[in-house]
C-alpha cells in the first residue's frame, strides 16, 4: 500500500514541473495554466462517487489495480499531447490521470486507516502519507531533470509564423513524451504486482461500503465534524496546491530567488521533502499528543510562515514558504481521520465525501492565479495564509464531537 502512496504523490507533484513548461509554451497567463490544477482536481469531485460504487462492485484490491490502470491510461496520453501539440488535449490527459488517482485515494486512504486499532488510525495513515510525500520529494529533482533541462533558449514567439509557431511547441513539449512513457510503465508493472498480491480483507469496511443509509436513517452529512472535516480538506488541498504550484514561478522572480527554472525546481523537492519528514515525526507525535492539537498547532505555524514570505524578500522570502511544506505534512491525514471518527457503518460514505472535497484543489489556485494576475504573485499568497486559519478552527474546536 505505500507502494501506491509513493506513485500517486511521485505522479500528482509532477503537474508543478509541467505547470511553469507548459506556460512558457503555449505563452498563457497564469489564470489559463491553473487550468491544470483546475482539470486535474476537478475530476476528483466528479469520480468520487462513482468510484466508491465501483470499490463495492470490485473490492479495494481490484479497484485499486483498476485505477492504476486508469493512471497509466492517462500517463499515455501526454504523447499525442506533445505530439500535436495541444493544450486542451495535455488537460484531458490530466484529467484521465486524476481520475485512476481518485479510485486509489477513495480505496487506501481508509484501508490503511483501518488496518489495526482506531486510536492509531491517525498515526497510521500519517505513516502511509510519508511515503506519497516521498514521492513527491524526488518527483520535482526527476520531473526537473527530464523535462525542464530539455527546454531550449527562450524566444519571442509574436515574430514566428502560424506554422513555426506549432513546430516550436512540439519541440519544447517532446521532452514530456519519453518521462510519461517510463511512468505509464511502472504503473502498470505496480498493476501486475497488486494483482497478483494477497492483500487482506477488512470486512467492516467492506460492509461499509453497501451500507444502506435509508434503512437507518442515517447519513455521513448528520455528522457536523465529517462536514467540517471535509471543508478543511477542501481548503487545505487548495492552499498545499496553490503554493506548490506557484513555487516554480515564485522563486524565478528577481527579487525572490532569481533562479532558473530547472534549479527552482530542485528547491520545490524541498518542500514536498518537509511534508515527508513531518509525516514520520508527526505519526509518532501522534501516539502521544492528541491529533486535533498537533492539527491545529502545525496549522497556526504555516499561517506565520507564509505571512512571513509575504512580508520580505530574497532568501527569507524563499524558506520560509518552503517551510510551510514541514507543517503541512500532519494535516491532510490527520483531518481525513478525524472526519471519519466514530462513523461506524458509515465510514465509506464519510471516506466519498472527504475525497469530493479534494476539489479545492481545483478551484483555489485557480483563484490564487487569478489574484496573482492582479496585485502580483508575491502578494497572492495572502489566499493560502488565510485558508490556514480554518485548519486551526478545525483541529482545536470543529473536529470534537459526542
Amino acid at each position: 500500500m505505500t507502494t501506491v502512496f509513493f506513485m500517486w504523490g511521485f505522479v500528482t507533484v509532477l503537474n508543478d514541473i509541467l505547470i511553469p513548461h507548459l506556460k512558457a509554451i503555449f505563452d498563457l497567463n497564469y489564470t489559463e495554466i491553473m487550468l491544470i490544477q483546475f482539470t486535474f482536481f476537478s475530476a476528483y469531485f466528479i469520480m468520487s462517487t462513482p468510484a466508491a460504487k465501483v470499490i463495492s462492485w470490485l473490492g479495494y484490491k481490484n479497484s485499486i489495480v483498476l485505477g492504476l490502470g486508469v493512471m497509466a491510461l492517462g500517463a499515455v496520453l501526454f504523447v499525442p499531447a506533445a505530439s500535436i501539440p495541444s493544450y486542451g488535449v495535455f488537460l484531458g490527459a490530466f484529467y484521465t490521470l486524476a481520475s485512476g488517482m481518485t479510485v486509489l485515494q477513495v480505496a487506501a486512504n481508509p484501508y490503511v486507516a483501518d488496518l489495526g486499532p482506531p486510536e492509531s488510525s491517525s498515526s497510521r495513515l500519517n505513516l502511509a502519507q510519508a511515503f506519497n510525500s516521498l514521492g513527491t520529494f524526488v518527483g520535482p529533482y526527476i520531473g526537473g531533470m527530464l523535462i525542464l533541462s530539455a527546454v531550449r533558449k527562450a524566444i519571442d514567439l509574436s515574430t514566428l509564423t502560424p506554422e513555426q509557431l506549432q513546430a516550436h511547441r512540439a519541440l519544447e513539449a517532446s521532452s514530456v513524451k519519453l518521462p510519461y512513457l517510463g511512468i505509464a510503465a511502472l504503473l502498470l508493472v505496480l498493476a501486475i504486482a497488486i494483482s497478483r498480491f494477497k492483500l487482506p480483507v477488512l470486512a467492516n469496511i467492506e460492509q461499509s461500503r453497501s451500507h444502506d443509509s435509508s434503512v437507518s436513517g442515517d447519513s455521513a452529512w448528520k455528522h457536523r465534524h465529517l462536514v467540517l472535516g471535509a471543508l478543511g480538506i477542501f481548503i487545505y488541498v487548495g492552499a498545499e496546491v496553490s503554493i506548490g504550484s506557484f513555487l516554480v514561478n515564485y522563486f524565478s522572480q528577481p527579487d525572490i530567488g532569481g533562479l532558473t527554472p530547472k534549479v527552482a525546481a530542485s528547491f520545490v523537492s524541498f518542500y514536498w521533502g518537509g511534508a515527508m519528514v513531518g509525516r514520520f515525526v508527526g505519526s509518532a507525535v501522534m501516539r502521544k499528543i492528541n491529533p486535533g492539537t498537533v492539527l491545529g498547532a502545525a496549522a497556526m505555524v504555516a499561517c506565520v510562515l507564509v505571512t512571513t514570505s509575504i512580508l520580505t524578500t530574497g532568501h527569507v522570502a524563499m524558506w520560509s514558504i518552503i517551510l510551510v511544506g514541514l507543517f503541512n505534512s500532519v494535516m491532510f491525514p490527520t483531518i481525513f481521520t478525524l472526519g471519519i471518527d466514530g462513523l461506524g457503518k458509515l465510514t465509506g460514505q464519510g471516506s466519498g465525501i472527504l475525497i469530493m472535497a479534494i476539489v479545492g484543489g481545483a478551484l483555489i489556485p485557480l483563484a490564487q492565479g487569478a489574484l496573482a494576475d492582479r496585485i502580483g504573485i508575491h502578494l497572492a499568497f495572502v489566499l493560502p495564509a488565510i485558508c490556514y486559519l480554518y485548519i486551526v478552527y478545525y483541529g482545536l474546536r470543529g473536529s470534537k464531537h459526542a
